[in-house]
């Protein structure tokens, strides 16, 4: 197996641990009105975290072959973050994402 491969999995499987680790970790001295329990908690990270796994393994490729496709994945990686801190919802970000990535991607096409 290639060392990429391997580099590549690795990568992703932290980021996709640190997705659903750092939520529990960081609103653990909040308090809110309705208590959520840690289970809840984590639940709704996942969402969020498939998404940007799935979007790291199947941009990487892409970007190593053509490197004209790094500034959209970035801008898609950028709205999906802040739309989803924003909303709390999965469906709005990854759509929002995926227009930003189509946005900047004929933007440069045409330059």
């Amino acid at each position: 197996m290639r060392n990429e491969v391997l580099l590549l999995g690795l990568l992703v499987g932290c980021v996709n641990f640190l997705f659903r680790y750092l939520p529990l970790r960081l609103r653990t001295g909040q308090t809110r009105p309705t208590k959520r329990g840690v289970s809840s908690v984590f639940l709704d990270t996942i969402g969020i975290a498939s998404i940007c796994a799935l979007l790291v393994v199947s941009c990487v490729p892409e970007i190593t072959a053509d490197s004209r496709r790094l500034l959209p994945t970035l801008a898609g990686f950028a709205v999906l973050g802040v739309s989803f801190w924003k909303t709390r919802s999965i469906i709005i970000p990854t759509l929002l994402s995926a227009f930003a990535y189509g946005i900047v991607w004929k933007l440069l096409a045409d330059v």
